[in-house]
């Protein structure tokens, strides 16, 4: 036989049966995820408003804490982990990533091409006289 007891395991628990120690850990979690997630939103407006960080690098430093801010909010909100557990929430999120930059990269490839197809304006005014 195996040596391993016939009861669940110990972080097997179903959605309610957390215990109170558990509650308060996770809004714990909350509450940092929101701190952070606050922070990097107030950083970013003043890096757009100040006058203190060189002009043109503003664009980029946006970029890089809007996909801070994407990191908490998977991590924190979302719990995105590295865990074996979380294999299918990250496949359905690289998924939906996936089919976000399909419609957008199509729909940029469609625009281009019909941008690059179009008739010159001053024949299509004159096609309408």
């Amino acid at each position: 036989m195996s040596d391993l007891p016939l009861e669940p395991h110990a972080t097997d628990v179903a959605p309610g049966d957390e215990g109170e120690i558990q509650i308060r850990a996770r809004i714990l979690g909350y509450v940092v995820g929101l701190g952070i997630a606050i922070v990097l939103t107030i950083t970013s407006f003043f890096i757009a408003g100040t006058d203190l960080v060189w002009q043109p690098s503003i664009p980029v430093a946006i970029v890089v804490l809007a996909i801070a801010q994407m990191g908490v909010h998977l991590v924190f909100f979302l719990h995105i982990t590295t865990g074996p557990d979380n294999t299918n929430n990250v496949m359905a999120l690289a998924f939906g990533v996936l089919i976000v930059f399909l419609v957008i990269g199509g729909s940029l490839w469609i625009m281009s091409n019909l941008n690059q197809n179009m008739m010159p304006m001053d024949q299509i005014m004159q096609m309408q006289r």
